[in-house]
């Protein structure tokens, strides 16, 4: 994995710095740690992510009963936007790789290593690339937080991240106000969030791209560099925006 160690070049994220400090799984204060990706699914049972992925342990599953009373009715694996239950973990060709890379089991001689060893994952499935899909997957983080920080940890999830490898192509910040003022929302209560940019090689700035060209401290929008560190070329740019 270069990606961290990369002894060719050095041009690398320096993991083995950070992993000397921490591992991932507790904050400081001990809260435990989950980043929610927003995808198209998550193959649980996958043997580097099992113990990773996040279950609502307030809700009952099945009984069709909001036990948490957090607005969703069986929310125990997370949330599907589009069937409105937890089937989350159906499909996952893409949501997968990408739970994988945020955080499959480290130092087990098994797959990979995921950036958070010991994190918990939260998965909502976002069903296609709509504003409205996306308010609707983006709420969930932001309510699951908002009832973490409101009980003081006693109820909801400590998530500190969202991640996003989807979007749409060509299209301007200003087309969805609703969409990329959410990231202003989610940061104000503890939320980074991070977007992966186009899978072309064009100037986002010029011909837009969503998220990635929304205008939030709370963004992170980002492209694809090889182990040279140079531009992959199918993959987007913006001297702004990226």
């Amino acid at each position: 994995q270069w990606q961290y160690k990369n002894v060719e070049s050095g041009n690398d994220m320096d993991m083995f710095r950070a992993w000397d400090i921490a591992t991932g799984g507790l904050s400081p204060s001990g809260d435990t740690i989950v980043v929610c990706v927003i995808d198209d699914g998550v193959n649980a049972n996958h043997e580097d992510l099992q113990g990773n992925i996040w279950l609502n342990h307030e809700e009952i599953p099945g009984n069709g009963i909001d036990d948490d009373q957090n607005g969703y009715i069986d929310d125990h694996k997370g949330w599907n936007v589009k069937s409105e239950n937890d089937d989350v973990y159906s499909g996952g060709n893409h949501g997968t790789p990408v739970v994988g890379i945020v955080g499959a089991k480290g130092n087990n001689a098994i797959g990979v290593s995921g950036v958070n060893w010991n994190v918990k994952v939260m998965m909502v499935n976002y069903g296609e690339s709509s504003e409205a899909n996306a308010l609707s997957a983006y709420a969930y983080a932001y309510k699951m937080r908002k009832r973490y920080n409101e009980s003081k940890g006693k109820n909801g999830a400590y998530i500190v991240a969202t991640n996003a490898s989807w979007g749409i192509d060509k299209t301007k910040a200003e087309q969805a106000p609703l969409w990329c003022a959410l990231y202003d929302s989610l940061g104000r209560i503890g939320i980074l969030n991070c977007g992966a940019t186009a899978n072309a090689n064009v100037d986002v700035d010029e011909e837009g791209d969503l998220p990635t060209s929304c205008e939030s401290e709370y963004l992170i929008s980002v492209t694809n560099l090889n182990k040279s560190d140079v531009k992959v070329n199918a993959s987007g740019y913006g001297r702004k925006s990226i």
